[in-house]
């Protein structure tokens, strides 16, 4: 049985991410372990967007995607975004992919509310033998989140979701958030392992604040299926341990450890 973990690469992290970080993405794949890479780019389509003087306007979160949006959105993320990845891959030794999810239907979706958010889609679908087929000839995928309609009209999808999809999708026994922190601190300790109850408590006391609520909650909301781990990392030199493993804070269905 594959051990698939999927990496998700926030689009404020890109720019950071060095050569240790890719290094150990393959030792990870070294050690027999199978990574799929899923990217944002938010910051970089921002300034697309502000050169080309496109309007730019998010609504609970999400990017308003209308015609020209999407173009720009796909331009950055498909093009700029998704081949420095690959390229980072590529000079720590791996062999790298990059990949649209509109290539051979990789991620189908359908339009979340056309009305206010226009083109912006959530997945129902995932072309799980092409990743298989990529994972099994030694590759490396790296998806950029631009999805399809049964149809082939094209969507954008948000980078967390995106990953967590195909996480659920390909049985995914790790899902890894690389973010711009190192993972949840306590009194200033890294703290390892963390349950789903946990998560709830360093909430509601103050230690877990401000931008790292969503992204633990979107970490419990991705324990579902095969899912038995979701990782938050941080992407820079000494984020990762002798297997290839990211360090970070591991949030688990139940966890033994106490506070």
């Amino acid at each position: 049985m594959m051990e698939i973990v999927v990496i998700k690469c926030g689009g404020s992290t890109v720019d950071e991410l060095n050569e240790e970080f890719f290094k150990g993405i393959v030792a990870m794949q070294t050690a027999g372990k199978y990574p799929i890479i899923v990217h944002g780019g938010g910051p970089a389509i921002n300034s697309m967007l502000e050169k080309l003087e496109v309007e730019i306007q998010f609504i609970d979160g999400l990017r308003k995607t209308t015609p020209a949006v999407l173009e720009v959105a796909e331009m950055v993320l498909s093009g700029k975004v998704n081949k420095q990845i690959v390229q980072g891959l590529q000079r720590a030794g791996g062999k790298g992919l990059g990949i649209s999810g509109c290539d051979g239907s990789l991620l189908q979706a359908v339009p979340v509310d056309l009305a206010s958010l226009g083109l912006v889609g959530q997945i129902n679908n995932v072309n799980v033998s092409l990743l298989h087929s990529l994972l099994n000839e030694g590759t490396i995928p790296v998806l950029s989140p631009i999805a399809c309609t049964e149809e082939g009209d094209h969507l954008n999808v948000n980078a967390d979701a995106a990953a967590s999809s195909v996480a659920n999708y390909m049985k995914a026994q790790e899902l890894v958030f690389v973010t711009d922190v190192d993972g949840v601190l306590k009194d200033g300790q890294l703290l390892e392992v963390l349950s789903a109850a946990q998560v709830q408590e360093l909430i509601d006391d103050g230690t877990v604040y401000g931008g790292m609520i969503p992204k633990v909650k979107a970490a419990v909301d991705s324990l579902q299926g095969e899912i038995e781990k979701v990782v938050i990392a941080g992407g820079k030199a000494g984020s990762r341990k002798e297997d290839g493993t990211i360090k970070g804070t591991a949030i688990v269905k139940e966890a033994t450890a106490t506070l």
